[in-house]
């Protein structure tokens, strides 16, 4: 990474920006909880030199010993920022008088990932206390779990802070289902900020990771026209086997069943050979000429995909909230520092 000027800033008033790039030149304007903050490169150069090495070093060794931990800290990062910003609010745990995240409907007995960031951040206070927030681990983390897995690697932009409060029915509203038809999908990536290209290009994190048979039973009850366009009947009929013989709620299925535990533009391929896993995957090529056409594209020329993802990942790491206090750089990243 090169060397940048190392600067944060706090202002009064309401700002909100998104960057399409992730030119050494930009910077992304941030809200958490009423303060705006300007996220750059090279946050913790001066104050936490060791925080990107410890992070990936952590991320190498969850995934090394489960290969399927790269595809679940991609998602906490995802689940995070769709509530009300990259505030890692996502990782706050229900106490008496508090409800979380983690029991919201797309959350829960389904996210993964809480004892790698733990881990991270018990690291991370021995070297540097109250210095990295939890919310800059979890964009880390995706990043370094997508280079680890065979993906492109990209400069994170750091400086969140971390939320005092969550949000469990922004959590069931604003997280995209899977069973979603692509205008719904559209509608919910819109209502954050972003865009339908991010849409296809942000689905692209599903070339990695498996998914419960009870996620895509839509999908597996809804083939009685094997006529109809980009239905594959022979992948649908082995994922009814699959899904008929065991309980629907345990059993697992690869998002993509070529390289699953690898980072590529396969995911793209079984698309168009109708081999996408969940409705809201298959729906990308279904009745929108442009989002079939980006997804020919990084089925034509990965290096698109790995460009694109990266700008998309820099765009939605940028997601920022307002919810009503200052924020904080919490000590343990499951409560507020207050209850700790």
């Amino acid at each position: 990474m090169a060397p940048f000027f190392i600067f944060y800033l706090i202002m009064i008033n309401v700002l909100m920006s998104f960057s399409e790039t992730t030119s050494t030149n930009t910077l992304n304007v941030t809200c958490v909880d009423d303060a705006t903050i300007v996220l750059t490169f090279g946050f913790y150069r001066g104050t936490c030199p060791e925080a990107e090495s410890i992070i990936f070093a952590w991320v190498e060794k969850a995934v090394s010993k489960d290969p399927r931990m790269a595809a679940s800290l991609l998602r906490l990062h995802f689940h995070d920022c769709f509530v009300n910003g990259c505030d890692a609010s996502v990782l706050l745990d229900d106490r008496a008088n508090f409800v979380g995240e983690k029991t919201a409907g797309p959350n829960v007995n389904s996210l993964r990932g809480f004892e790698v960031i733990d881990a991270i951040k018990a690291d991370l206070e021995t070297f540097c206390p109250e210095t990295v927030s939890c919310a800059d681990i979890l964009a880390l983390a995706a990043r370094d779990s997508v280079s680890i897995s065979g993906g492109p690697g990209w400069d994170v932009q750091m400086g969140r802070k971390d939320s005092l409060s969550a949000s469990k029915s922004a959590a069931n509203n604003n997280i995209p289902g899977p069973n979603s038809d692509l205008a719904t999908l559209v509608s919910k990536f819109q209502a954050v900020g972003l865009s339908p290209n991010d849409v296809v290009t942000l689905s692209g994190a599903h070339t990695m990771g498996k998914a419960r048979c009870s996620s895509f039973t839509s999908r597996l009850n809804g083939n009685a026209n094997t006529n109809a366009p980009d239905i594959n009947v022979e992948y649908l009929q082995a994922l009814q086997q699959l899904c008929g013989s065991s309980d629907a709620n345990t059993t697992l299925a690869n998002l993509d069943l070529s390289t699953p535990a690898t980072f590529d533009n396969q995911y793209y391929v079984n698309l168009l050979t109708g081999e996408g896993l969940l409705p809201s995957d298959q729906a990308l090529i279904s009745g929108d000429d442009e989002a079939r056409r980006l997804v020919e594209s990084f089925v034509d020329d990965p290096t698109i995909f790995f460009e694109e993802f990266k700008k998309s990942m820099v765009k939605m790491g940028s997601l920022g909230s307002s919810s009503g206090g200052n924020g904080e750089i919490r000590r343990n990243c499951r409560v507020i520092n207050q209850f700790n």
